[in-house]
């Protein structure tokens, strides 16, 4: 094959050999693997108790604390995926690997933050400041979703490359 060998001609996938390794023993991996299914459940049950406020006008307290819940969920996994991506890729953020998922990462931080700043003024109003959690969950989800996109694409090259590792002499 022009350009080396079968598993050479696959790239080297979102990890190098040697940031494969880093991601490995890190601890900051078991962390962000038990974040992110956390934070994904805080904005389930977020998610449906400011449904009940905005349809039914109860609960404002439990859908507001459920959103800052959510956001400081969202701070913890975003300082401790900040310095995994420090460990794995040399830089705290916007390595070239995870670098559209940390843009859209900004603004999901952006807007989460612009909820706590609408909620700490009393700015906006209850319906409002939830609106603007929503605009902030909605965003989430297309980061969500990027970041389980990269992850199985990722995955599905490391299987690739070790099943030609295993027919390439």
């Amino acid at each position: 094959m022009r350009g080396g060998t079968a598993p050479e001609a696959l790239g080297s996938g979102l990890y190098s050999r040697e940031e494969r390794r880093r991601r490995d023993a890190s601890p900051w991996t078991l962390v962000q693997g038990v974040l992110a299914p956390l934070q994904f459940a805080i904005f389930l049950a977020s998610l449906a108790l400011i449904a009940r406020f905005l349809a039914t006008g109860e609960g404002l307290w439990l859908a507001t604390a459920s959103v800052v819940l959510k956001t400081f969920a969202l701070y913890a996994i975003m300082i401790t995926g900040a310095i995994w991506e420090r460990e794995v890729f040399g830089q705290y953020l916007f390595a070239p690997a995870f670098f559209w998922e940390d843009v859209v990462s900004m603004g999901v931080i952006a807007l989460h933050t612009a909820y706590l700043v609408a909620l700490a003024a009393d700015a906006l109003g209850p319906r409002g400041q939830l609106s603007l959690a929503l605009a902030a969950y909605a965003a989430y989800v297309v980061n969500a979703a990027q970041f389980i996109l990269k992850l199985r694409a990722a995955r599905l090259q490391e299987r690739a490359q070790a099943a030609l590792r295993e027919v390439t002499p």
